[in-house]
């Protein structure tokens, strides 16, 4: 199947987005959503851009440009911002709710940024967010770091090929079970259950516990995986963190 994605550089025009030491929002958001765009397109992918330049859209002139162009996924690129410099730093990815591929998608793309090396703060639901809500189609919001935390910064400059390849992976490898570079993710499976209620609950006790969770339906079974790793040793660092907390553990491949 091919699929159509709309891609959305946030901000743009007279809305820098967070600015810091005269770095503005809006420029991260532009070049890291055309190498995403450019990565996927040499796979296949037709990605419709909500702005390839300069320009200021609302959060409804994007929704309604995506819904008009009938893509399949909205993904939308921000870098966060916190009230004091350096206090916060990692990637988080927003969603309207956390259900559906696109909430997969979501903890795929959070973990390659881990890999990366951006901490992972996690996947949350944002059923506000216009760009989120206005959307017919599976939408996120990826904030790739905070824009006035300077690790973050120096990451995504000095690892911004690999931040691209990574985010475009996570999405690819959703989509088709491959990453670029590699045909397998590792995950730590901690349960896998007949009953929805006794998986949501063992999703919620890890995430509560600051484990990058989610679960996955198949054959009418619901297992409960945590984190998506390119890397085995990264999946085995991950096993042996949840096994000392008491989970019975097994790493798995998709």
């Amino acid at each position: 199947m091919a699929y159509k994605i709309v891609l959305d550089a946030g901000h743009g025009g007279g809305d820098p987005g967070a600015v810091y030491q005269g770095r503005q929002e809006k420029d991260d958001t532009l070049t890291l959503t055309m190498a995403v765009g450019e990565i996927l397109e040499r796979n296949g992918i037709d990605v419709v851009y909500t702005r390839t330049e300069d320009i200021y859209q609302t959060p409804f002139e994007k929704a309604k440009l995506a819904n008009e162009s009938g893509a399949d996924y909205f993904i939308s690129f921000h870098r966060n911002s916190s009230p004091r410099d350096n206090q916060y730093q990692g990637a988080e990815v927003l969603v309207y709710d956390r259900s559906g591929i696109k909430y997969e998608m979501a903890e795929n793309i959070l973990g390659a940024l881990g890999e990366v090396g951006f901490r992972e703060i996690g996947v949350k639901e944002r059923p506000g967010l216009v760009v989120l809500r206005r959307t017919k189609m599976p939408a996120l919001l990826v904030e790739a770091g905070f824009l006035n935390t300077d690790s973050d910064n120096e990451l995504f400059d000095q690892q911004f090929d690999d931040t691209a390849d990574a985010i475009a992976g996570a999405i690819l490898g959703t989509l088709t079970g491959e990453t670029i570079e590699d045909p397998l993710y590792y995950r730590v499976q901690t349960g896998i259950f007949r009953n929805r209620e006794n998986a949501d609950r063992m999703l919620y006790q890890l995430m509560e516990q600051g484990y990058p969770s989610f679960i996955l339906e198949e054959n009418g079974l619901y297992k409960v995986q945590t984190g998506v790793f390119q890397q085995i040793g990264n999946a085995v660092d991950m096993e042996q963190r949840l096994r000392d907390a008491g989970y019975s553990t097994i790493i798995v491949t998709k």
